[in-house]
């Protein structure tokens, strides 16, 4: 006996579990693993440097395993130079700096220094130029995340590809569908990474979705066992989508101290930051996010170019490298309070359907009885 939903159907997976693209970790090694024990596997594009890097990426997942995976591309916001002057218009070069220095030295003969602040870079990945990659490499299915997804739908649809796009409110949710997504992804508040500004939580977020949409769902933010997935199927979705769950699996290519941090972490073991910024993002609470919240609450807030060196990605992906909690930001979701174990993506699968079918057979087809007719 097994689970058949509009998501097992449409893009041809035995269980209805899908799991999330997330940075640095949607490798070949997790998305195989996923797609062989039955769900369906996600490569992270943007974990690539280039597109190049993305096809050699997904012919290697290929060779990994014969079964259907798909490929996440996350349209990230636009950047744009933090507002430290009214320049008008005389554009700042080292040369000005030059000036500045040297100005400095007629007004102090003490030693006095320079800050430099290194800024994430503004230019936008080739989106166009991945979305190339995956349309010539035959991928089935595409999750679409970030900004308005509509023309990079459109170049997938031509192609034939299916796809999901993830979203954290109702209004982007018409909006994407509006715009011709397959499936949607609905995210709720306990999510890891950005959860949106509305603070909804998949509980109202779900059943919302189930009056509002005309094309099927799944359920994304806050899944990791069988009772979230009978849960996410009773809500009125097709299936769920999990990241923290699968990033504690023995396949997730990230260091163990860090898988056993999260088996270590208690529900409250998540933070939020950028919520001065009204970008919100909820990362594992370490001394680096308790570090950015301090900056944030600071009387008149914040400018992104204070915290930067401290949410630099690169620091990031060094947690997963190096096993040091503490080295930077890392996005879990809620779900850490949930998970007890490291299991291969292939025990986790199984783990979860059974124990959705228990729940859904035993504990609520238990609870209905004839009603008396006294």
């Amino acid at each position: 006996m097994t689970l058949q939903t509009k998501l097992t159907k449409l893009v041809g997976i035995k269980h209805p579990i899908v799991q999330g693209g997330m940075q640095w970790v949607g490798t070949a090694e997790l998305a195989s693993a996923v797609s062989n024990a039955g769900g369906l596997g996600i490569l992270t594009a943007l974990t690539q440097p280039t597109p190049e890097h993305l096809r050699s990426e997904i012919r290697r997942c290929r060779t990994m395993t014969n079964k259907p995976f798909g490929v996440n591309l996350t349209l990230l916001p636009a950047m744009t130079p933090p507002p430290y002057a009214e320049y008008g218009d005389v554009i700042p070069t080292p040369e000005h700096l030059r000036s500045e220095i040297r100005r400095c030295r007629t007004m102090t003969n003490k030693p006095f220094g320079v800050n430099l602040t290194l800024l994430p870079a503004m230019t936008p990945p080739p989106y166009a130029e991945y979305g190339d990659v995956i349309v010539q490499e035959g991928i089935k299915v595409v999750e679409t995340a970030g900004n308005n997804p509509g023309e990079h739908i459109k170049k997938f649809k031509e192609a034939g590809i299916f796809v999901i796009h993830k979203c954290t409110s109702i209004r982007h949710a018409l909006t994407a569908q509006r715009l011709g997504a397959d499936m949607l992804s609905i995210d709720g508040f306990e999510c890891a990474g950005h959860p949106g500004e509305d603070d909804v939580t998949g509980l109202i977020l779900l059943p919302l979705a189930a009056k509002a949409l005309k094309i099927p769902f799944i359920a994304s933010g806050g899944f990791g066992d069988g009772s979230g997935l009978a849960a996410a199927l009773a809500l009125g979705a097709e299936g769920i989508n999990m990241g923290t769950r699968f990033l504690c699996t023995q396949e997730a290519p990230i260091h163990n101290n860090i898988k056993e941090s999260m088996v270590n972490a208690t529900e409250r073991d998540t933070a939020l930051i950028f919520r001065t910024l009204h970008n919100s993002a909820r990362v594992f609470r370490n001394k680096v996010a308790k570090e950015v919240i301090e900056i944030e609450r600071k009387p008149g807030g914040a400018e992104f170019a204070e915290v930067a060196p401290l949410v630099s990605g690169q620091r990031g992906k060094l947690v997963y490298e190096n096993g040091d909690p503490d080295h930077g930001i890392w996005t879990a979701g809620q779900i850490v309070g949930l998970i007890n174990d490291i299991p291969t993506c292939e025990v986790l699968v199984k783990r979860i359907v059974v124990e959705a079918e228990e729940t859904i057979r035993g504990r609520l087809e238990g609870m209905l009885v004839k009603e008396s007719k006294l």
